[in-house]
C-alpha cells in the first residue's frame, strides 16, 4: 500500500503538528505502507522521519521549480527521491503514485494537492482512492466550501472526501488494519 501525505512546510521539530506528523508516518510504516511525501521540510520531513524510523520505504517527490523558489534539498529520511522539473509534474506524481492520500495541516500548496486529487477522482482520470483530510482545519474549509457553493458541489461529489478527527483514524481510513474489514 502506497500512501501520499500532503502537508505544509511551517512546522518544526518539537511543535505539536510536527510530532503528530511523525506519529502518522510511524503508524503508516508499522502497517507496512510505502510513504510518499513532497520530500522537503515541515510536515513532509516529519512524516518521512516517522515512516523511516518504523522501517518503511520513504519516497520524496521533489522538483526544480520549488528549489528555485525556496532553496533546499530532500530531507534526511527520504530513501528514494523522484525528481521532476516542475510543480505540475511533481503534483501529478504525488497523486498518481498513491493508493490513498492523507492531508495534514498546510497552506496553499496542500490545498492544491487536495483539490487536484479530488478533481482527478471526480473526472475519472485516476481510479478512486481514499482522500482523507485530518484535523478540524480542513473540515472547516471544506464544509464552508460545500455551504458557500451550494448546488455547484453535488452530494455525489462530496462523498470522495473523508474527514479524520485523529491521526489514528486517518491511518485506519487510508490503510485498514490487517484482519479488519475495510
Amino acid at each position: 500500500m502506497r500512501v501520499s501525505v500532503f502537508g505544509g512546510t511551517h512546522t518544526r521539530p518539537g511543535e505539536k503538528d510536527y510530532d503528530e506528523a511523525v506519529r502518522l508516518g510511524r503508524l503508516l510504516g508499522e502497517r507496512g505502507c510505502t510513504v510518499i511525501t513532497g520530500g522537503y521540510i515541515g510536515v513532509m520531513e516529519a512524516v518521512s522521519r516517522g515512516a523511516a524510523e518504523a522501517g518503511a520505504h520513504v519516497i520524496g517527490v521533489t522538483c526544480d521549480e520549488i528549489e528555485r523558489f525556496r532553496p533546499g534539498k530532500p530531507n534526511a529520511w527520504v530513501k528514494e527521491e523522484q525528481r521532476f522539473p516542475d510543480l505540475v509534474q511533481r503534483l501529478n506524481a504525488l497523486i498518481e503514485a498513491c493508493d490513498a492520500a492523507i492531508a495534514l495541516p498546510g497552506g496553499v500548496g496542500t490545498l492544491a494537492e487536495i483539490m487536484t486529487t479530488w478533481n482527478r477522482i471526480l473526472i475519472g482520470s485516476i481510479t478512486p482512492r481514499p482522500l482523507i483530510l485530518a484535523g478540524d482545519g480542513w473540515r472547516q474549509v471544506v464544509q464552508s466550501f460545500f455551504e458557500g457553493q451550494g448546488e455547484y458541489v453535488a452530494a455525489h461529489d462530496q462523498k470522495w472526501v473523508q474527514f479524520a478527527s485523529s491521526i489514528e483514524q486517518a491511518v485506519d481510513l487510508a490503510s485498514p488494519p490487517v484482519g479488519r474489514p475495510e
